[in-house]
């Protein structure tokens, strides 16, 4: 507090000096800095004091020195306070400097006063003052010119402050040794001048420094223990080295240094400094990374190539010292991976400086193509590109790059034409699998060298294999990386070659890239299109603006992929050119994109509008009219990730309009943008217009998705256009000018954000059921509304707060935790005085945290009270969990409340509030676990373990009694359990988990290191323990997985905190923990532990990781090894089933340890003996010994492959490869191949079952081919898993097979192949073994079977493989007895179908036809007894069949899969079914024209049949399959299907109508009547079309099963629209009531909760967005849900308004409401019950859509007085349903005056129910005023109205506008709905 000090004394100084107001101002800034917690707001306060300082600089130069020395020396002392951070020291002195000038004796005389009292308490340094030394040393001159002066003073207070902190025990923390070797390297470097003569010179050398050199060797050799301490040491010897006079001096002290570990004791010669080296100082093989880096960091280069004197040849230290050792420390230090690559790295850095000096060093070239240099520097980077350390990849990837520099530098010097090494590593590269990501790096650093020409023409896959990366998210930018190394090649390579010849560049781009960056704009995979549009196609058009025409050509087409492309495109263009104009075509296109149906096309249109180079262009008349359109359309959109990159676009917008806007009122606008006032009105209005429309979106009656789009809208907004300074936010703060903007808006009346209405919208969240949007709502109104609540508001909502507390249901429970939370932090002193708090919170506390607190303790001290006397009562009317939920938010989530537990004068408050907040913890968590144990109740003691389940039940079931006051009744046994049963297991376990994370978040945030040294403990150490004590009881008694995984989550955070404390008694509580977990897993027990508490191998879990992770690890060391001992005890003869052994309970924590996400590469420490020990447990003779070790092996195998990336499925596979697998963890390669060696020859006498075998197996067949080479580790793999396919067991030798890929390099793939196949017996008497034959086949098609994102290998290098098959090709034949055998050799053919002779071809076919013809009725069977596998085989065969006949397309060949359909085999018959339906991306379309007339010509009689049922939804299934396409029926197949369609489809609607076959069967009939009647309709027969639309109806309901809807969208898109069509002709009038039932049901499925539902019947909507006189066109666009819906109502509007069942038909969609009985429930007050009954369709909005539907009613009523229908039909409407509308609004008007609605206005805003009545009854009395005036003198019979239309509409304002006052209406003055959209007619 010196600066605070300071600036009091200063400012009393010059009070009353002329200066006083400038100096003052100073002051104040600098003090706002210093009590600044962010570094954003203490920069904007140095910068405001900057400003002044140049005005009062001129001032104080007028001044004495006397009159200057008080702020001098002020800014001096919070300069001092801010050595913390280099900026703000930076900007300090900046400072300083200024007010200085003119008076530099004085500022120098005050920095060394400064400097000079550093220490005085002794001779040791702080941690404080070693960083004024380091800051002072490395930002001031000053300084700098100081410590010059007392060097001596410095040193010696260095060397005394470093020995302290060696010697001291326990030792302090790092920080304080890292900080003063920190110091010394400064002053070395700063000083180095000043220290030369202190080393080097004999007649200057230092004792001090001489002893300051051997307590840095000290640390150098490991005395301290903090790793980045000892590296930091090597830093600083490596610095004091470069004072060397000469550089050969300097290179014998290295040399002594990396010597010393081999000297033993003795005396180091440094210079002329003399170090003895002490006994104590071992090795650890550390000090020589410590030494290398430190080298290679700093040291000069002249140092590192001189010649060494002692060494016989031509030696440097570079050379012949360093990368020796580097090479050792990359083999030896496998826990410093990092650091170890990154010497490499720094290594080949010094190499390439110091290449000109080795040159004339050595006179050859350092890597000559076989120096053995190269060749381990080589064997180095390969052997290590592939580590999963995190930051080594990016050291060996700049050390390819520096290598192959390296190499080309040497070449041409040296005038090396032939340089091997780049083919060499071009032949590797390609030799690697492409999912290996280490082979681009060094793929791109060839290409320079060698040319895109030269990689491409050897590397002919490249492009497809970069297709495929960019597929997967972890090797896109390698990918990327390669793409534009190769086009900046080709650009390089054009320009060097033909000046000015961008045409031929662009057709030598076009050439090779054209095809990929079309296939992937245009690929489904949204991954894949979205990393080329977003890493490729931008910086394609920055290269090479000619592509642009060339991919604008492939991307013509209407359908989804061209248009997603297309957008990609233009965005592109968009982001290059700077400007897009939107007109003609591009308009209409990109009006379509808008409302397409995929969301991809969507948000990429959305993306191209709202983006812009330059945020001050504002966005034109267009841009904001499309959206206008889009926004409401896109509101209720059920993707999370949609609603993100919704409102990261709009965010862009509204910069662009704020921006724009702001650019305007300063009169700079962009170049050709027109300004005016009326654009700027114009981005007004439009923030206007989004800010209306997100508010009434947020209506309790929209569902989740709108009003989480709202908010997140509602945030945009907030964020972009208001003024509010967010502190914690380091991009997005308000420009300084933004008031300007703020006051233009308000005085057009707009942009009032925090308006009444819009409060009241905001509380309205705060009630909802989800935690995402009460979590929103509150930091909406938190961060930007006003600091206080209305005073009315705030007790309303405080005793909304007090009741939800007291809810059983946990989501209003939390939602009344979330209000109180929000109360406090908007709420000030005269608030609380208003609430109701306890009597005892509110006079005696001193502010508002710790009365919210102490309130809340008390509430939760009253619930206790009454769970001890009626716990069943407590549960259901004041259970515990809300009143926990609320002082956990309010104590940890408010940062008010942490800064007033920081107060001194509040401390002791808050010291015994927490103390009793953990007793209670502690009693609540005893009785309540003690309430569950046992049948006693409450008092029952204590057991071990936790209750089972049935004990539970039965200590439950006598609560419940006691609570009824019953007794000990014995009750009727039920399966479900009771409404009681779960109140209390609610209350209970939901209670336990809100204490765990609140005991777990108080620690972590009353511990923290910085608090701990400011203030007296908030929770003392018997608090602490009693804390300890309760996570253990939750822990080890729990059975709840919810309670333990928060409890979980609260302890990790407790240990946490008490391992990083500075006091050893805290650190000492988990390590005790610890121990008693491990005595109590090892010891004797009377009950399952891990069994019976699900938490305690969590326990272990939380405390290991709860260590630092960048430390050791001792705890997680010493619990590993004791379970690994405990594990590996043998286990008793005569063990208990029922209970948990030891050796089990310890597999389980290792399981669950590996699990845990927080221990990463840690535990990979141990990872050899673990999976050592699981392998061992696959054999035990224990099943749940087995069983723990199968599961702890799962979690081993995903730890060590790493954790799969998220991906999109479809996507290429990834994986690490074999070689670096073995590379990275040698010792467990041993172990897998031990296991496996003896499983392939087990010894004589041995059984053959290897239980471990297939679970290594899995393991191996995870991992990916390599390139190692014959000697590698990985080799030795082959030999035992190619003996593995004489294994008895069949799914041995299926994994074998796959084990076997990773082990073959591909270039030794054939060699292989054509190995396994001679081994295959070429006649039938060479069979020794049918298990080895099927096992070599297995394997072959393992090698065979090409991996994803590859064409497998070509069939010229296979030629040799198909002629040694051809020779055996009896094995596909009858001689081979075995169908198995003979269906594993047609696999393999069917792998390589291009290799064979036309002969051998036509022998396959010849043998496949003899066999299924066979099957055919008078066939000769090929064999007499029913064998084994025969289906197999001929389920392979018609596969094989169908497979040529698509691949060759022949009629023959086509034709016999046709016959093979009409066989009465159903094996046969399925197989081809089978394939037809998997083959999804279609196949020949010969085919498949053929398969469906055939299954058109069938059809009749399989439904006349259909006894099998899965057959029959096999045939339909691939019926519908092949007519997928509208286009795929043709005129063959209509009469294909003549005189049998009326049948067909009279027997498929009886199917759907009378029979029950389950819901997939009933799916594919209703959509296969739906494909006929689709092609067929007699209009003397329409009955079948009314009983199809009967279905659809009844099918589409809410009740019905997914399936079924899916079923009606689907038999909707496909004929629905068929119907309509026909309805609108003149011959077809009797289909008008079918057309509009059938839109009718459209629109309720447009409605649907499932998306695929909707998505379904939006096509519906888009056939009908087509002139519907006209036929269809099948380059329809199908558009989103509500542009469906929208099309719809426009149909309706347009083509059925003339109807009168039309108005009927959409009345049925407003619901009837009963406002009376909704008040009534809402008024009544009952006790809510646990569950609340769910909503049919939680997805459906009635309101939105009573809001839509409106304009349309109201415009069918502009028709009426032309129809006297209408007019009948609107009167019969009025007649039922007008009086109770004017009854409804009359009760709203008495029930919402001012008077009668305060005491239910909180709760009613937050009543879905109402709002959605009231929303209805608004748009009912709108349509009943405009039915009023059309019938006009009629409309006054109608009884119980008695009003005309003007009165209703009165009325209608009058109670729109009460209601607007309370938040369930909008205010008049905006009309229905602003947010809603009207129906747009604009034509996509």
């Amino acid at each position: 507090m010196g600066a605070e000090r300071e600036a009091r004394a200063c400012a009393a100084f010059y009070g009353s000096l002329g200066i006083a107001e400038p100096v003052l101002s100073c002051l104040r800034c600098l003090r706002h800095f210093a009590g600044s917690t962010t570094k954003r707001c203490k920069d904007k306060h140095l910068e405001e004091a900057l400003l002044l300082s140049r005005a009062l600089s001129e001032s104080l130069r007028a001044l004495g020195e006397a009159e200057a020395r008080p702020l001098l020396r002020c800014v001096l002392a919070f300069q001092m306070e801010a050595t913390g951070s280099s900026s703000s020291f930076q900007k300090l002195e900046q400072l300083v400097t200024q007010l200085a000038v003119g008076k530099e004796a004085l500022l120098t005389q005050e920095v060394g006063v400064l400097l000079a009292g550093l220490g005085l308490q002794g001779e040791v340094l702080s941690p404080e003052d070693l960083q004024s030394v380091c800051m002072f040393m490395e930002e001031s001159s000053l300084g700098r010119q100081h410590w010059q002066q007392n060097l001596a003073l410095l040193l010696q207070r260095l060397a005394t402050t470093l020995c302290w902190v060696l010697q001291s025990q326990p030792p302090p923390s790092g920080t304080w040794g890292y900080l003063v070797i920190k110091a010394c390297l400064q002053l070395f470097q700063a000083l180095s001048k000043d220290v030369a003569p202190l080393v080097w010179s004999a007649e200057g050398k230092s004792e001090t420094l001489q002893s300051l050199l051997r307590l840095l060797l000290e640390v150098v050799w490991g005395k301290a223990p903090n790793k980045d301490t000892r590296l930091l040491a090597g830093t600083a010897l490596s610095m004091l080295l470069n004072t060397a006079p000469q550089p050969e001096r300097g290179a014998t002290a290295v040399l002594v240094l990396f010597q010393l570990p081999d000297r033993g004791i003795g005396e180091l010669k440094f210079g002329e400094l003399t170090v003895e080296i002490p006994p104590v100082m071992e090795p650890d093989g550390l000090e020589k990374l410590v030494l290398t880096r430190g080298l290679l960091t700093c040291c000069k280069t002249d140092i590192l190539s001189c010649q060494l004197q002692s060494f016989t040849h031509q030696a440097c230290l570079l050379l012949s010292v360093v990368f020796p050792a580097l090479c050792a420390l990359t083999r030896e230090q496998k826990d410093c991976h990092y650091y170890c690559f990154q010497a490499c790295a720094l290594w080949l850095q010094r190499l390439r400086e110091s290449l000109p000096d080795l040159w004339r060093l050595t006179g050859s070239p350092v890597l000559a193509r076989d120096t053995e240099l190269l060749r381990q520097l080589t064997q180095l980077l390969w052997d290590n590109a592939e580590t999963p350390v995190e930051g080594v990849s990016e050291f060996i990837h700049s050390s390819f790059r520096l290598l192959l520099e390296i190499y080309h530098l040497e070449c041409q010097h040296f005038q090396d034409q032939e340089r091997p090494l780049y083919k060499q590593m071009l032949q590797r590269v390609i030799s690697m699998p492409w999912q290996i990501k280490a082979r681009y790096v060094p793929l791109c650093a060839i290409v320079p060298y060698v040319g895109s020409q030269q990689v491409l023409d050897v590397y002919p896959d490249l492009p497809q294999h970069l297709l495929s990366c960019l597929s997967t998210n972890h090797l896109c930018p390698a990918a990327t990386e390669v793409y534009k190394a190769l086009v900046r090649q080709q650009c390089t390579e054009q320009q060097d070659g033909q000046r000015g010849a961008k045409v031929a560049l662009t057709e030598r781009w076009a050439l090779r890239w054209l095809p990929l960056l079309s296939q992937a704009l245009r690929s489904s995979l949204p991954i894949l299109q979205t990393n080329a549009a977003n890493h490729l196609l931008t910086w394609t058009l920055q290269q090479l603006p000619a592509t642009q025409a060339l991919l604008a050509t492939r991307f013509s087409g209407w359908d989804t992929a061209s248009l997603r492309a297309w957008v990609s495109l233009l965005k592109a263009q968009k982001s290059v050119s700077g400007v897009l104009p939107l007109q003609g075509d591009t308009l209409e296109r990109l009006s379509c994109c808008l409302g397409a149906r995929e969301e991809g096309v969507r948000l990429a249109a959305l993306g191209l509008l709202c983006c812009s180079p330059s945020t001050n262009r504002p966005l034109s008349d267009s841009e904001l009219g499309l959206l206008r359109e889009f926004l409401p359309l896109n509101l209720n959109c059920d993707s999370s990730s949609f609603r993100q990159l919704l409102q990261a676009a709009v965010r862009k917008a509204l910069v662009r309009l704020r921006d724009s806007s702001l650019a305007q009122l300063r009169g700079k606008v962009p170049q050709d943008t027109q300004p005016g006032e009326g654009q700027l009105a114009q981005a007004v209005g439009f923030v206007e217009w989004l800010l209306q429309l997100s508010i009434t979106s947020l209506s309790p009656g929209s569902n989740y998705q709108r009003k989480k789009t709202a908010l997140l809208l509602l945030a945009a907004v907030l964020e972009t256009c208001t003024d509010t300074w967010s502190p914690d936010r380091k991009k997005g703060q308000p420009p300084r000018t933004m008031a300007t903007l703020l006051s233009y808006a308000r005085q057009s009346g707009c942009w009032d954000f925090f308006s009444q209405p819009n409060l009241l919208a905001l509380l309205s969240c705060l009630q909802d059921s989800t935690n995402e949007i009460r979590d929103l709502a509150s930091e909406l109104l938190v961060r930007y509304f006003p600091t206080t609540f209305p005073e009315p508001i705030a007790v309303a909502l405080f005793q909304l707060a007090q009741d939800a507390l007291s809810s059983p249901r946990v989501q209003e429970a939390e939602a009344g935790a979330m209000l109180m939370k929000t109360i406090l932090q908007k709420s000030d002193s005269s608030t609380m005085k208003s609430l109701a708090l306890e009597a005892k919170a509110a006079p005696t506390l001193p502010n508002r945290g710790l009365c919210f607190a102490q309130h809340l303790l008390h509430t939760l001290q009253a619930q206790f009270t009454v769970a001890r006397q009626d716990l069943l009562q407590a549960a259901a009317t004041a259970p515990m969990h809300g009143a926990i939920t609320a002082l956990r938010r309010c104590l940890l989530q408010v940062p008010e409340v942490a800064t007033s537990m920081q107060v001194a004068e509040t401390a002791q408050s808050w010291q015994e509030l927490l103390t009793h907040l953990v007793t209670m913890a502690r009693d609540i968590t005893s009785f309540f676990l003690g309430a569950l144990q046992s049948q006693q109740g409450p008092g029952a003691d204590e057991q071990a373990a936790a209750p089972s389940f049935a004990d539970m039940g039965n200590a439950i079931g006598s609560l419940i009694m006691l609570g009824k006051g019953r007794g000990q009744e014995e009750e009727e046994d039920s399966v479900l359990l009771s409404e009681e049963h779960s109140l209390i297991l609610t209350c209970c376990w939901v209670s336990v988990k809100e204490i765990g994370l609140l005991l777990g978040g108080l620690a972590e945030l009353l511990l923290a290191p910085a608090l701990a040294a400011r203030l007296r403990p908030l929770l003392p150490l018997p608090t602490l323990q009693m804390a300890t004590r309760v996570f253990q009881e939750i822990l080890l008694r729990c059975r709840h997985w919810g309670a333990v995984e928060g409890c979980s989550m609260g302890f990790t955070k407790f240990c946490t905190a008490l391992l990083n404390h500075p006091d050893v008694e805290l650190q000492a509580i988990p390590q005790t923990v610890l121990e008693q977990g491990l005595e109590a897993l090892s010891g004797p027990r009377s009950s399952s532990i891990t069994r019976r508490a699900a938490g305690f191998p969590m326990l272990f879990l939380c405390i290991v990781s709860g260590e630092a992770p960048g430390q050791a690890r001792p705890l997680l060391t010493r619990c590993v090894q004791t379970l690994l001992a405990l594990a590996t005890t043998a286990l008793p003869q005569d063990w208990d089933q029922t209970l948990d052994l030891p050796q089990v309970c310890a597999l389980h924590v290792l399981q669950t340890l590996v699990r845990g996400a927080g221990l990463g590469g840690a535990l990979l420490r141990h990872a050899t003996p673990m999976v050592a020990l699981a392998l061992r447990g696959l054999g035990s003779p224990c099943w749940a010994m087995r069983n723990a070790a199968i599961q702890l092996f799962s979690a081993l195998t995903s730890r060590l492959l790493g954790q799969q990336r998220s991906r999109c499925e479809g996507c290429p596979a990834e994986g690490v490869s074999l070689q670096a697998f073995l590379g990275q963890h040698p010792q467990l390669g041993a172990v897998l191949l031990s296991e496996l060696t003896a499983a392939a020859g087990p010894a004589p006498g041995e059984p053959c079952l290897r239980p471990a075998l297939h679970a290594i197996l899995t393991l191996l067949a995870q991992l990916q081919p390599g390139t190692d080479g014959p000697g590698s580790p990985s080799a030795r793999f082959l030999e035992p898993l190619l003996g593995l396919a004489e294994s008895p067991v069949y799914a041995v030798r299926a994994m074998a097979a796959k084990a076997l890929v990773p082990v073959v390099p591909p270039p030794q793939r054939c060699g292989l192949l054509l190995k396994l196949t001679r081994q295959l017996p070429a006649a039938p008497a060479w069979v020794h073994s049918h298990n080895t034959v099927h096992g070599r086949l297995l394997q072959m098609q393992a090698l065979l079977a090409p991996a994803l994102g590859t064409d497998g290998l070509s069939a010229e290098a296979l030629h040799p493989v198909a002629l040694a098959l051809e020779a055996r090709g009896w094995l596909l034949t009858p001689a081979q007895r075995c169908p198995l055998i003979r269906a594993a050799f047609l696999q393999v053919l069917a792998l390589l179908p291009a290799s064979f002779s036309p002969s051998f071809a036509q022998h396959i076919c010849d043998t496949i036809s003899a066999e299924l013809g066979s099957l055919l009725p008078g066939g000769k069977p090929s064999c007499a007894e029913l064998q084994v596998g025969l289906a197999t085989l001929h389920q392979t065969m018609a596969h094989f069949l169908c497979s040529e006949a698509a691949r060759l397309e022949d009629r023959e060949r086509i034709g016999a899969v046709c016959l093979l359909l009409r066989q009465l085999n159903r094996d046969v018959q399925l197989a081809v079914l089978s394939w037809v339906i998997a083959r999804q991306g279609g196949t020949c379309k010969e085919l498949e024209k053929a398969l469906g007339l055939t299954l058109l010509e069938s059809l009749r009689s399989v439904l006349q049949e259909r006894r099998d049922k899965e057959f029959l939804r096999l045939y339909l299934e691939a019926l519908l399959h092949l007519y997928r396409e509208p286009s795929s029926w043709c005129q063959e197949a209509s009469c294909k299907l003549q005189g049998s369609s009326a049948a067909c489809l009279e027997m498929l609607l009886h199917m759907v109508e009378a029979e029950c076959p389950g819901p997939d069967l009933l799916f594919q009939a209703l959509c296969a009547a739906s494909l006929l009647l689709a092609h067929w309709f007699a209009d003397e027969d329409s009955t079948l079309v009314e009983r199809w639309c009967t279905v659809l109806e009844k099918c589409s309901r809410s009740a019905s099963s997914e399936v079924l809807r899916l079923a009606a969208a689907c038999s909707l898109q496909t004929a629905g629209a068929n119907v309509v069509r026909w309805s609108l002709h003149a011959a077809c009038p009797s289909l008008v009531p079918v057309a509009l039932r059938l839109i009718n049901v459209g629109i309720h499925l447009l409605q649907d909760e499932e998306r695929e539902v909707r998505h379904k019947a939006s096509g519906f909507g888009s056939l009908l967005r087509q002139d519907p006189k006209e036929p269809l066109q099948d380059s329809c666009v199908f558009v989103q849900d509500n542009v469906g819906l929208q099309a719809l109502l426009q149909l309706l509007l347009g083509e059925f308004g003339e109807h009168p069942e039309t108005f009927d038909s959409l009345l049925q969609h407003l619901p009837v409401p009963d406002l009376r009985g909704i008040m009534e429930e809402l008024e009544a007050n009952r006790a809510t019950s646990l569950y609340k009954e769910d909503e049919p369709n939680v997805f459906a909005e009635p309101a939105v859509l009573a809001q839509q539907l409106l304009p349309v009613l109201l415009q069918l009523l502009e028709k009426a007085p032309g129809s006297s229908l209408l007019r009948a039909s609107a009167l019969r409407w009025l007649t039922a349903t007008g009086p109770g509308v004017l009854c409804d609004l009359q009760y709203c008007k008495r029930h919402w005056d001012q008077g009668a609605a305060a005491c239910r206005g909180m709760k009613a805003l937050g009543c879905a129910k109402l709002h959605v009545t009231v929303a209805v009854l608004l748009v009912r009395a709108r349509l009943a005023v405009q039915v009023l005036r059309v019938l006009g003198e009629s409309a006054t019979s109608v009884p119980g109205l008695g009003c005309s239309a003007q009165e209703l509409e009165q009325e209608l304002v009058l109670v729109q506008g009460l209601l607007a006052q309370h938040g369930l209406a909008p205010v008049p003055s905006q009309g229905d709905a602003p947010g809603q959209p009207e129906p747009s007619s604009r034509a996509a």
